[in-house]
């Protein structure tokens, strides 16, 4: 029997929410393989799909910035050691001039372009720093890109949202929609855009693993069950199909239709993405 240590299930809990005695059993029947853990306990219902499996321990801050009138944005996600050197004036100086040279490189290159100014800045402030990653936006014909920055730093958004009129971007309305939108990727944290990216191999794992959670039942209920719970999946995964964080009886596809008809132009999603330190 492997030996199981408390680190072991207290990183478990962590990943799960399930309870250490659970943790600690799946563990010993996984050999301490914590993947292998994890799908057991979702196969038992005990754990849901989350994302804090694979979190990282990291400070720093996240930063984006949004010029031309909305038609190109950039974020980037700066790593230090400590909270302490994070709110430093001199680290958060350093990630604002950042964001600057972010806007003339592509994503996640920005890294390689500023090795030297991040070698002399760790010497100053004594504390290692990571470029970690980067993205840029350009508007793709007609809309909006927005960005949006929570818990001082810690998580951020930048997001495109496209229309077909020239003036719909301008328009006071729209781009309360686009910022209501960051606003719900920041709080809701979707993997992906619609379930047309889903990749079909976590489609086919998580299917088996529903039928796991039902077995004993008849066939043909079983494979309604499992349809139903990839339905719910699909809603909690997918950018289209959650229920709108400000009303979650609506989902933000029925939130897009019904501004786009209220402004009087086709609108959509084009591409988000979402940083936060430590995931």
């Amino acid at each position: 029997m492997a030996n199981i240590t408390a680190t072991q299930v207290k990183e478990l809990r962590d990943a799960t929410n399930v309870s250490m005695m659970e943790c600690k059993k799946a563990l010993v029947e996984s050999g301490g393989d914590k993947d292998a853990a994890i799908r057991m306990l979702r196969e038992r219902g005990l754990a849901i799909a989350g994302k804090k499996a694979e979190r990282v321990a990291k400070e720093g801050i996240v930063a984006a910035d949004v010029t031309d009138g909305g038609k190109t944005g950039v974020i980037i996600e700066v790593n230090c050691e400590t909270d302490f050197v994070s709110r430093n004036e001199v680290f958060q100086s350093f990630v604002k001039d950042l964001l600057v040279r972010a806007r003339d490189v592509g994503d996640n290159e920005l890294a390689d372009a500023v090795k030297d100014e991040v070698v002399a800045k760790v010497a100053e402030i004594g504390e290692n720093i990571i470029v970690r990653r980067n993205a840029k936006y350009e508007v793709q014909g007609n809309g909006l890109i927005a960005s949006y920055i929570h818990l001082g730093g810690k998580m951020g958004v930048l997001l495109e949202v496209g229309c077909e009129k020239d003036d719909t971007a301008a328009r006071e309305d729209f781009r309360e929609l686009v910022k209501d939108i960051a606003l719900h990727i920041a709080a809701c944290n979707p993997s992906y855009l619609k379930r047309a990216e889903v990749p079909e191999d976590l489609i086919q794992s998580e299917r088996e693993i529903f039928a796991k959670q039902v077995e004993g039942k008849p066939a043909n209920i079983i494979d309604k069950i499992v349809e139903g719970k990839l339905e719910k999946y699909f809603g909690q995964i997918c950018l289209l199909e959650q229920g709108f964080v400000k009303n979650p009886d609506q989902t933000v596809t029925q939130l897009i239709e019904e501004k786009g008809k209220s402004i009087g132009d086709t609108v959509g999603i084009r591409r988000y993405v979402r940083f936060q330190i430590g995931a």
